[in-house]
């Protein structure tokens, strides 16, 4: 482990952080991959519609019927459970609809997928066409500072702004006020480094119809005098996102930025059986960003056959965040401290390169 000196850092997608990435080839660059036979990858990406007309018809299913109970108990203590299932499936499933369907490798048929991904985006409030883009540079230069526009804890890590994720507060005061911006004024220069031009109109027009739909619906709950309008459009993203930030934080936080394998910046974690439906097998996240076209039904057989070249997946979750809270309290002041897990004896070794500094634990 080398001296660990502060060292600022510029999340700007337009910044110096972003020139240093492209000049020192961290940009589009090529990552490591473990070695699985053709033939059996070839057998793993095989998409189908079946999994996923089956989840849908869940997840769509909850919803309404979780729906159908809050409005029927509404005015009293009833609705709250109710409105608590709800609220997860609509904002916190949404997410994993919203990523695998942007993939296009949930369904078979394209259609679906496009159906799927345009409800999930609105659900959200995420721009489609914007988000599709961003998601595709999170996918090329992953947690590459200056290009991945992804990067959910940031360094030295914000512990306040982690902790209000968790309540959806800062999807109103990010992606509702983008999505008026959008439609009202157009991209910014950071969403115009990776939406091509050629985008720029359709991304306009689509923040245009969601906000068309939130003004509707905020015109019928004063029309009616009620909130319930909201309590189903738009606020079960306040109420409802709480799972997504629990599953989706692990996914990066606390491992290594500007690197170029996979295995040093995203982590794998086993969780039980009604937040991996929910989160649409993404838990198995270091697989997932190493072949992104294998379906997330397909994930569970991918990490069997390529455990043996990453590090041991964490047991729960509960075990990440307890892995992962030391490290977040050490970047407060090193904001070069990561946490570098330990391979199994039959991997090949890490490829960081790119990297100035290796860290073996948070405990050192």
């Amino acid at each position: 482990m080398t001296s660990m000196e502060k060292t600022k850092r510029d999340y700007s997608l337009v910044g110096e952080s972003t020139k240093r990435a492209i000049e020192t080839g961290l940009a589009s660059a090529e990552w490591y991959h473990t070695e699985v036979p053709r033939k059996v990858m070839k057998e793993l990406m095989q998409r189908s519609d079946g999994p996923a007309i089956r989840d849908t018809i869940v997840w769509a299913g909850v919803q309404i019927v979780s729906a159908a109970g809050a409005i029927y108990f509404w005015g009293t203590w009833w609705c709250v459970p109710f409105f608590l299932v709800y609220g997860v499936f609509y904002a916190s499933a949404s997410d994993s609809r919203w990523h695998e369907c942007g993939h296009g490798t949930a369904f078979r048929t394209r259609w679906m997928n496009d159906v799927v991904y345009q409800i999930a985006s609105f659900q959200l409030m995420r721009n489609p066409v914007a988000w599709r883009w961003s998601h595709a540079r999170h996918h090329t230069d992953t947690i590459i500072v200056g290009r991945d526009a992804e990067i959910a804890v940031m360094r030295p890590p914000d512990l306040l702004k982690a902790a209000l994720a968790f309540t959806g507060l800062l999807d109103f005061r990010y992606s509702l006020p983008a999505l008026f911006r959008q439609a009202l004024v157009g991209l910014n220069a950071e969403e115009k480094s990776y939406v091509p031009e050629m985008e720029h109109h359709k991304a306009v027009v689509a923040a245009r119809w969601h906000v068309a739909i939130y003004a509707a619906t905020v015109a019928l709950a004063i029309a009616l005098g009620s909130w319930l309008p909201l309590m189903l459009i738009g606020l079960p993203r306040l109420y409802g996102t709480w799972h997504m930030v629990l599953t989706g934080l692990l996914q990066h936080i606390g491992l290594a930025d500007n690197v170029t394998d996979h295995r040093l910046n995203t982590r794998t974690v086993y969780m039980n059986p009604v937040s991996r439906f929910i989160y649409w097998n993404m838990n198995y996240h270091v697989e997932h960003h190493m072949f992104p076209m294998v379906p997330y039904h397909a994930l569970p057989r991918l990490h069997e056959l390529i455990k043996h070249d990453l590090p041991e997946a964490n047991p729960s979750m509960w075990h990440a965040y307890r892995e992962v809270w030391p490290v977040l309290l050490k970047q407060l002041k090193y904001e070069d401290f990561y946490l570098k897990r330990d391979l199994p004896p039959t991997a090949k070794p890490y490829r960081d390169e790119f990297h100035n500094m290796t860290v073996p634990s948070a405990a050192e």
